[in-house]
């Protein structure tokens, strides 16, 4: 769908989409400063990434309902790039946003949304299963009002439970009002504006707290000064670019996956299927768009995209009323946003967290063997360990690990048997080559080359009573063979050769055939001996079948 601002005005949407970007707009400012806390930046930085980057990337994303927001997968990598250690953490923050959206818009270019199935599910389900329990455990220092010391989330947890006593009451009443609130209502039909509510709830809560009883609820105010109006654009820091290359590239790979769920999940106002690569294009426009103006990274967020559908949008012009609800809100309610109480937002993360645990796709993954359990359990303890970009990449090569292991098992060795009325029959090979007969193999899977020594032990045993015996490789339906494979009909062939027999491969793709040459197998076995397959199925099979007949009578 393209950028045609004309479609979107219609008499006939334009009630819909304002009520839908009003509940959204309003849901967004406590989210957005939600996202802030839990990356550890200026909470303003979530607000900002939610209005700016959801009206930056509405202009371009094929998806008319996807919601670009400051995701809370993308805030914990965020949270782990140790922007402290930049001379100016803030332009930091706003440089890796927009690293991030070049990113972003590269790989869309290149079409980068086809990399999504190169994740298999055990990879994701520990990686979101991890982020939810690291969402819950990030927020326990702002729920009990004790600052823990630790060199990670597991460690700070550890040092929050061992000091008890240190708690604040006042910080946990507000947190757990939080909490109950948003249980209660969320099952209602208020939904997901049961989560202002309780930010609300808990925010006059808090302030009472600290004015009767004199507590030390934190509220936003004593973190930063909120501003009334918008942001002024900042440039990026070029100095910073490459020590915030791997979490840009994290945050891209998440932006990915994550958009890619909401364009699957979605449906587009026209009803077409999304195309992944052009709402990676948006989201990285988005990203751009936020670090300008001062906001941190985001990506695709299926919780707001639903709430947007949910709450009766039309068109993508629900996305832009929303951003200006946003704005409206930090012109006019800028001092009331400053009283937004911490334990408030963190008890809003931690119901987040609590959800994002799905134990039906964790024993999905169980069900499904040991190989993707072990994949899974890697993938949920390094997220929780080690710092978030460097878990995702890690993430992406067990993908790959386990892409190639299944691969690998997936080849399975037929014999075909022809008949004289034209049917083929398939059945298990034999155990060893018998002798002075013709025998069919026909390979199926993927003959990548980590399959090669499955596809080997397949192969019927050569011994020496297989003599006079014609082996035919029927390799129709094979895109692409590896050298690998190569080498073992090569070794085959050899055996066949010392036992006075031969082998024959029957091939339809030119590449396939190359292949063959290059590995050295024509050469070894004769060009005679190689078939190449037509349009015309079993045409090839049968013309090596009728010469190798002809080969046994002689």
């Amino acid at each position: 769908m393209a950028f045609h601002p004309r479609t979107w005005f219609s008499r006939k949407t334009l009630r819909k989409d304002a009520v839908a970007g009003v509940i959204l707009g309003i849901e967004a400012v406590p989210d957005g400063l939600a996202a802030g806390l839990l990356a550890g930046v200026n909470p303003l930085a979530g607000l900002y990434g939610y209005l700016f980057g959801m009206v930056g990337a509405a202009a371009l994303t094929s998806s008319a309902f996807m919601a670009v927001q400051a995701t809370s997968a993308m805030a914990l990598v965020v949270s782990d790039a140790e922007l402290g250690t930049l001379p100016d953490p803030d332009r930091g923050l706003f440089t890796l946003a927009i690293l991030a959206g070049i990113v972003m818009i590269v790989a869309g270019l290149l079409r980068g949304g086809r990399l999504i199935s190169f994740v298999p599910t055990a990879v994701m389900t520990g990686f979101v299963t991890a982020i939810g329990v690291n969402i819950v455990l990030g927020q326990l220092s702002n729920f009990t009002g004790y600052q823990a010391q630790g060199g990670n989330r597991l460690l700070k947890t550890v040092d929050v439970f061992l000091h008890v006593g240190q708690w604040s009451i006042p910080s946990l009443i507000v947190g757990a009002i939080s909490v109950l609130v948003i249980v209660v209502l969320l099952p209602t039909r208020v939904g997901s504006m049961g989560l202002v509510i309780a930010v609300i709830l808990g925010s006059v809560c808090a302030v009472m707290l600290n004015t009767w009883v004199n507590s030390t609820v934190v509220l936003l105010r004593d973190i930063v000064e909120v501003p009334r109006g918008l942001p002024a654009p900042v440039l990026p820091s070029i100095a910073d670019v490459p020590a915030l290359l791997i979490p840009a590239l994290s945050l891209a790979f998440i932006g990915l996956v994550q958009g890619a769920a909401v364009s699957a999940g979605i449906p587009t106002a026209d009803g077409k299927r999304a195309d992944a690569n052009r709402d990676f294009l948006g989201q990285g426009l988005g990203n751009v768009v936020s670090g300008l103006f001062q906001g941190m990274p985001v990506g695709g967020s299926m919780s707001g995209s639903s709430l947007i559908v949910q709450a009766g949008a039309k068109t993508r012009l629900s996305l832009f009323i929303a951003g200006a609800v946003m704005a409206v809100v930090v012109f006019v309610a800028a001092d009331l946003v400053s009283y937004v109480a911490m334990p408030a937002l963190a008890g809003l993360l931690m119901i987040v967290g609590w959800r994002a645990v799905k134990p039906s796709r964790i024993y999905s993954v169980v069900k499904s063997g040991a190989l993707p359990t072990a994949i899974m359990g890697v993938t949920f303890g390094l997220t929780l360990i080690i710092p978030l970009q460097f878990a995702v990449l890690v993430g992406v090569g067990l993908g790959v690990i386990l892409y190639v292991a299944e691969q690998s098992n997936s080849v399975r060795v037929r014999a075909v048997h022809l008949a004289d009325d034209g049917r083929m029959r398939e059945s298990d090979p034999p155990a060893v080559v018998p002798p002075g007969e013709v025998l069919v193999l026909q390979p199926y899977g993927s003959l990548f080359f980590a399959s090669a020594p499955v596809f080997e032990r397949q192969l019927p045993d050569v011994s020496r009573e297989s003599s006079g015996a014609v082996v035919i490789v029927r390799l129709r339906g094979t895109d692409e063979i590896g050298l690998s494979h190569v080498e073992v009909l090569r070794r085959f062939a050899h055996q066949l050769r010392d036992a006075d027999s031969t082998l024959k491969v029957v091939a339809s793709e030119d590449r396939v055939i190359a292949h063959l040459a290059a590995g050295g197998l024509t050469a070894d076995i004769g060009e005679d001996n190689v078939y190449r397959g037509s349009e015309w199925v079993g045409e090839g099979l049968r013309r090596a079948y009728a010469d190798a007949l002809t080969e046994i009578e002689a």
